[in-house]
């Protein structure tokens, strides 16, 4: 399997101001739509979409998160004394 090459490998240089904006959506903040400016937003696992005129975000979280191992998700009400398997 081959690996991704870095940007040293490319030639390339990391430039954020070369890059321009990147809108992302951010947890625990008051984030307006950047095409209608609304604040009212329909959060999935990897992306926000704005309610109003459908605008996509990237969560910032999502992008953060190591893609090495699996997501585990855990449940906050979750009873570890008596587990419930399907059948």
């Amino acid at each position: 399997m081959s690996s991704i090459p870095s940007l040293s490998d490319l030639q390339m240089r990391h430039d954020p101001k070369g890059r321009g904006y990147h809108a992302v959506y951010r947890e625990q903040q008051v984030n307006h739509c950047p095409g209608c400016g609304r604040t009212h937003w329909i959060i999935g696992r990897m992306s926000a979409e704005c309610a109003f005129c459908t605008t996509a975000l990237p969560l910032a979280e999502a992008s953060m998160r190591s893609h090495s191992a699996p997501a585990i998700i855990k449940h906050r009400n979750r009873n570890n004394e008596n587990p419930a398997w399907a059948a």
